[in-house]
């Protein structure tokens, strides 16, 4: 059960409450040590599943736990980031920009309630290409903006951040219908 694709997953939940006392009254050196952190727990989502299929190592455990460590790494740092601030400082997802990360918030709650319902009835819900592109500019930007705190003057940093974020959120609405599609054909 404990292959090396399942450690590096749980790897990943393992490094969410370092993430967030990382951002939890973050100096830019915190920010820059969270962007580092960030990155390896990033690669492991790759490798994990890389590895799992290269190996022919693919187990339940593996299956369970590869969405929920995404979702709470995701969830995590996205509502650290809404609150998170420097010194007299906006945070770092502020205004208008709550919106992608909320809707990035009420996909992965929904997607993971469809799973649940969807699961007695042995009802398949595979992760599409789209999904997968979603994954990533989420990565991006939540890597991005974390960045965009240790470097406060370089404003490209946290304008591709918010841009990345945006384009997620619009990902995560189409691949969130597609997924509640699915689910609703097998509701009564």
């Amino acid at each position: 059960m404990l292959s090396l694709p399942n450690l590096l997953t749980l790897s990943r939940i393992f490094a969410v409450p370092i993430l967030v006392a990382l951002l939890w009254t973050p100096r830019p050196f915190d920010y820059l040590v969270t962007f580092v952190l960030y990155c390896l727990v990033g690669i492991t989502d790759y490798f994990d599943g890389y590895l799992a299929r290269a190996q022919g190592q693919i187990s339940r455990l593996g299956q369970f736990l590869d969405p929920i460590a995404d979702k709470i790494m995701v969830a995590a740092v996205i509502l650290m980031l809404v609150s998170s601030r420097q010194p007299d400082a906006m945070p770092i997802i502020h205004g208008i920009h709550l919106i992608p990360a909320g809707v990035i918030l009420l996909r992965e709650i929904i997607v993971s309630g469809l799973r649940e319902f969807l699961a007695p009835l042995h009802v398949s819900m595979p992760v599409s290409k789209l999904a997968k592109w979603k994954t990533t500019f989420q990565l991006v930007a939540l890597g991005a903006l974390i960045l965009a705190g240790a470097t406060p003057d370089v404003w490209w940093v946290h304008a591709t951040g918010l841009v990345s974020l945006w384009a997620a959120a619009i990902l995560t609405g189409i691949t969130g219908w597609d997924y509640l599609r699915i689910g609703l054909k097998h509701m009564d």
